[in-house]
């Protein structure tokens, strides 16, 4: 895959690489966002993973689900709602030393991401890093076209999530 010359690009490459500052990067369909991300894989500028909303985006980013990698399980997310200790997984060792790791968390097709999602993966990161930052003080790039999918939300889900976002 060639990656051709963007000012834009290089900007938003020069900032992910030398900076610890989120970032929001949109554009439309076939702009370079997917080209970018590859290109920020294969320079290996950050210990960094990429989970991405649905199983398609994630095999696209090479990654994988957002709630597969957070293993967290399906349904809402409600800010400040108690956590059944049955619901919540255990992370090993491993994944637990792979949180702390971690540099950058790039979170691809964002669009399709409910805002409970982010703030359930908050949840987990500060859990495992710095509860004081959010998300747990890893940089963010978030990669999407806010004119694309949106996220689904059924109506009863809706109801409950309305009186927080």
């Amino acid at each position: 895959m060639s990656y051709l010359s963007n000012p834009q690009l290089d900007l938003a490459f020069d900032y992910v690489r030398n900076t610890n500052k989120n970032i929001f990067l949109t554009g439309k369909a076939g702009t370079g966002k997917t080209t970018f991300l590859h290109k920020i894989k294969n320079e290996g500028i950050k210990r960094m993973v990429v989970p991405a909303p649905t199983g398609v985006a994630a095999i696209n980013a090479g990654g994988m689900t957002l709630h597969s990698f957070f293993q967290l399980p399906f349904g809402l997310h409600l800010p400040g709602a108690t956590r059944d200790a049955s619901q919540q997984r255990r992370f090993s060792g491993q994944k637990i030393s792979l949180m702390r790791s971690i540099d950058l968390l790039v979170i691809d097709e964002i669009s399709m991401v409910r805002a409970d999602l982010l703030d359930a993966v908050d949840e987990v990161l500060r859990r495992y890093r710095d509860y004081s930052k959010p998300f747990g003080g890893v940089q963010l790039l978030m990669i999407g076209d806010l004119h694309q999918l949106p996220p689904v939300v059924k109506q009863d889900e809706w109801d409950l999530l309305r009186h927080h976002y």
